[in-house]
């Protein structure tokens, strides 16, 4: 072991970690701290940010056998590989397609059964007496469906639960979440979601969407299901994390062109809200994923339509078409669209601090698997219960035409020739509730239903979010801005005394659907493009722009968005696009961990099985060091080495001197490593006798003999661009002579951002 260097414990099972310094260590330094004037740490701190994740390496291994791969391939082997890129690319799009299709024809199926028997019930009940019946019924289909949807969630697995965005934009953040691309999450997520629309929550299907595209590509680029236990033998050169994230890139934006019908959106979406690096061949195959995606679920749902090569269905959502000449707007009503998106904004603020607490209660309360699972049934129940009370007291009857659009009209108490306007909102699959909301004619819901809709919906939404099953807060966030949305154009059409212009309500709920969408998640680019594309309608394009631009103003100076909420709650070291405002005056020396355990160019295979071993480490990248010429010189920096690749070395015994002794013995070849990715064994499952552990490794070959390193004088903002723009897994810094005096990992940087006020926030979480 070097000279410069002592073994520590670092507190997280991952390379995001700090020094676990002892009791009068950590005065000492909480002392020193109050006296440079640094944010004084609450105890702990380090556990509450990483304790179980670690981050990808976005960054390639250069070492001499990448080198040597490299080098011996031809220009026309690099030209295949970038056919197998877009081939990947297109079979990402394809299958998402797939299973976007499946979703939606058994959710179709599923609910129009449900909803046919409950209808019936309601009507039977209706003339003889004994609605109460019928409410129970329709309460007990739902519990049934979310049971089954939150069971195979909280006991199989957890990763599932919500619409995993959160997740694969940490993943895309360069932030390993664990199980959160394997096929059992995939299988798990598809089937929840559908138990959870089907069973009546106030969820969506096209927030999972992203997730299951994002499984589809981490599994599709790597030609192989581990899960299965099945090697196709194919786009091996894919297996590393440079790839992978690149392919799950694609993966979301297909699962967003699948739900929405929105390539360009999709496109977008990844770029906004997912990867953190971007390049101009990214972009293309990502938007042929995309297109393909988009296509496929065409295709196939004409067929099940029986309309073939009728391709109006696009998405999962369709919102149908914007192009009738009474919903242009005018230059005096932009005012008033910003004003909607200053509403959405306080609204979705709003939900977003209810649903903060909400969480931190589930987190400490609600976190066995069979209260998680009665918590979904008590919200099916209650949902199915309130929907009944409110469409039961409601008066609101309309006509029944003979061009209505309800799928399922209630009568109740109206009279013959009418149905309960507020069963079209409540007794409906939510895109549909959408879609009656912006089309239906004027004078179709009066402004009370609308009122009493927005409020009973907000409060429902907003506890569901977060319910151990797979579900999306798109559709019901749509639907609670389009119902406040459409009862504002009621209302200017009521003051105003020319009526005509403000005929048609629904340009406002669109307006406010966008709003209330932006106020919660924060997404203004991506959802812009993705809106215009699922109305079919660019006219939209700049209200829509300026709503989500104030909703996203507004909603930031109170709270942030929803997704970054469930981030930093799940105690996840994500890092923003920037550094801290105020962290000119920090530098590489107070942000880094240290003292660093360094491992010799040849080192004897005994410490490396025991640095490795150490149950108290769990260090996941060694800077390996070169003793100078004399035992006095400091030993300096040579190279890097990560501890998935020290397993490989002591599983294949690639030792000094047994490659002396055999000389017929196969060198190692990166395809060992790529074998072994990404699920690497641990320590605990490598034999090595006592014998082997006398012998020593050379590090050499393996090592990248590049890393990028920085002064310790090196400021945060800086070093935190490095970090970021790069996807380093580690930055070393070194002195001016070049020997290491510590390491920069995500989770230095991301306690430094988040601060003392949100670490305190996590401790409130946890405690």
């Amino acid at each position: 072991m070097a000279n410069i260097t002592k073994k520590v414990s670092w507190s997280s099972r991952g390379d995001e970690g700090t020094p676990l310094l002892n009791g009068s260590e950590t005065r000492r330094h909480s002392k020193e701290d109050s006296v440079r004037g640094r944010p004084k740490e609450i105890p702990h701190n380090e556990k509450l940010l990483s304790l179980k994740y670690e981050s990808l390496d976005y960054d390639n291994i250069e070492n001499q056998l990448f080198l040597e791969e490299e080098r011996r391939m031809s220009y026309m082997g690099f030209r295949c590989l970038e056919i197998s890129r877009w081939v990947v690319c297109g079979l990402i799009g394809f299958l998402t397609g797939l299973i976007a299709c499946f979703i939606d024809i058994v959710v179709e199926q599923l609910a129009g059964i449900k909803y046919q028997v409950v209808k019936e019930n309601i009507e039977r009940f209706t003339e003889v007496g004994g609605l109460s019946i019928s409410l129970i019924l329709w309460a007990v289909l739902n519990s049934i469906f979310v049971m089954v949807g939150a069971i195979i969630v909280a006991f199989f697995e957890p990763i599932a639960a919500g619409s995993g965005i959160p997740q694969i934009k940490c993943y895309l953040n360069g932030v390993k979440i664990p199980r959160v691309v394997r096929l059992k999450t995939l299988v798990v997520k598809v089937c929840g979601v559908i138990c959870s629309v089907v069973g009546g929550l106030a969820v969506g299907k096209e927030g999972p969407m992203i997730h299951s595209g994002a499984v589809v590509a981490a599994g599709v680029s790597q030609g192989r299901s581990t899960s299965l236990k099945r090697d196709f033998k194919i786009f091996e050169y894919f297996r590393r994390d440079t790839e992978k994230r690149d392919f799950v890139s694609a993966g979301a934006a297909a699962g967003v062109s699948a739900a929405f019908g929105a390539p360009v959106g999709g496109v977008l979406f990844s770029l906004e809200e997912g990867a953190s690096f971007w390049n101009q061949m990214l972009t293309w195959r990502i938007f042929f994923a995309s297109m393909i995606s988009t296509f496929t679920l065409n295709f196939f749902l004409s067929i099940y339509h029986k309309n073939p090569g009728d391709l109006s269905n696009p998405g999962l959502i369709n919102f149908g078409r914007f192009e009738n000449d009474s919903v242009a707007y005018y230059l005096y009503e932009i005012p008033l669209f910003i004003a909607m998106g200053a509403i959405g904004g306080l609204l979705g603020a709003l939900f977003n601090v209810l649903n903060y607490w909400l969480t931190i209660f589930r987190i400490r309360y609600v976190h066995r698997p069979c209260l998680q699972v009665m918590e979904a049934m008590l919200v099916a129940a209650v949902t199915a219960t309130v929907s009944f009370t409110m469409i039961y007291f409601s008066d609101d009857c309309q006509p029944l035409g003979p061009e209505h659009t309800e799928e399922y009209p209630l009568q109740l108490f109206c009279a013959d020739g009418e149905y309960n306007s507020m069963a079209t909102a409540f007794f409906n699959t939510p895109e549909r509730s959408v879609r009656s909301l912006f089309h239906n004619q004027p004078g179709s819901y009066n402004p009370l239903t609308l009122g009493v809709f927005t409020l009973t919906y907000f409060f429902l939404a907003c506890w569901t979010y977060g319910l151990t099953v797979s579900a999306g807060v798109f559709i019901p966030s749509l639907l609670i801005g389009a119902a406040w949305g459409r009862l504002c154009g009621i209302l200017l059409a009521t003051i105003s005394a020319t009526g005509s212009i403000w005929a048609d309500p629904g340009k406002y709920a669109l307006i406010g659907a966008a709003a209330q969408l932006g106020g919660i998640v924060r997404m203004t680019l991506s959802l812009t493009v993705i809106l215009v594309e699922a109305t079919g309608n660019v006219t939209y394009g700049l209200p829509i722009m300026l709503v989500l631009m104030t909703a996203k103003i507004v909603g930031d100076y109170f709270v942030e968005g929803l997704y970054d909420i469930h981030i930093k709650l799940q105690s996840i070291p994500f890092l923003h696009w920037e550094a801290p405002a105020t962290s000119h005056w920090l530098t590489a020396r107070e942000v880094m961990s240290s003292p660093v355990t360094c491992l010799n160019k040849v080192e004897k295979v005994g410490t490396i099985v025991d640095t490795l071993s150490n149950t108290s480490t769990n260090h996941n990248g060694f800077p390996v060091v070169v003793q100078g010429a004399s035992s006095e010189e400091p030993a300096k920096l040579c190279g890097l080495i990560l501890r998935s690749q020290l397993i490989v070395l002591l599983k294949h015994k690639v030792f000094v001197e047994l490659a002396r002794s055999r000389l017929t013995q196969r060198k190692l070849q990166l395809k060992d490593f790529r074998d072994a990715y990404p699920r690497f064994p641990p320590i605990q499952s490598i034999h090595v006798s006592q014998d082997e552990r006398e012998c020593m490794m050379d590090l050499s070959e393996f090592m990248t003999a590049t890393p990028y390193t920085v002064p310790q004088d090196t400021s945060l903002p800086r070093v935190f661009k490095l970090v970021r723009a790069l996807g380093l897994r580690h930055l070393v810094v070194v002195d001016d002579e070049n020997r290491v005096v510590g390491l920069v990992t995500r989770k230095d940087l991301a306690r430094y951002h988040l601060g003392k006020h949100g670490l305190e926030e996590l401790q409130l979480a946890q405690t």
